[in-house]
């Protein structure tokens, strides 16, 4: 009797171990390229403080990188405050909403691991996307972009991961 509820526990490990071997190389296809949705150009005092391939305050916009892709993963996060922080967030609202109402949204959240700038508005995110508490899909590849003075989930990351739903079909703009 003392089995049924562990039990329980390895298939939920099993289903998310299985999911990781199929998720992680479909993200890994679908990361950031660089093409796609336009970047917001930086504006010209801002252009003229930046060094190589970071912005002026490396320190600062990996601080805030962290807080929002944390408040975008977040489950309690209203929509408004998730298409904040999402690049192009307006026009992404059916797929945030649809991502949103997903019974493993409920569950999921987000670990940054990882900030490394690959120009001055754009950086490379390495991560952990939790289920549960519980690295599911450990060391992920995303994309932060600066975009209307805030840095923001790309649209490309929202769009691999929304790829590795059943449902993915079913969800417009991506």
């Amino acid at each position: 009797m003392v089995h049924k509820s562990p039990r329980k526990h390895p298939r939920t490990a099993a289903l998310a171990a299985a999911a990781v071997l199929v998720l992680v190389p479909v993200a890994a296809g679908c990361g950031d390229d660089g093409g796609g949705e336009p970047q917001s150009s930086p504006t010209p005092t801002a252009t003229a403080a930046r060094e190589g391939n970071q912005p002026a305050d490396p320190a600062a916009a990996r601080q805030e990188i962290r807080k929002n892709w944390t408040t975008f993963f977040d489950p309690r996060t209203p929509i408004d405050q998730k298409a904040a922080v999402l690049e192009n967030g307006d026009r992404m609202r059916p797929v945030l909403q649809a991502f949103s109402a997903g019974p493993e949204a409920a569950r999921t959240s987000v670990k940054v691991k990882d900030v490394a700038f690959t120009s001055a508005d754009r950086a490379d995110v390495t991560y952990d996307l939790l289920v549960g508490g519980t690295p599911a899909l450990p060391d992920s590849k995303g994309t932060a972009v600066h975009q209307q003075d805030t840095w923001k989930v790309s649209v490309k990351t929202l769009c691999a991961l929304v790829k590795l739903s059943p449902d993915a079909s079913a969800v417009p703009g991506c």
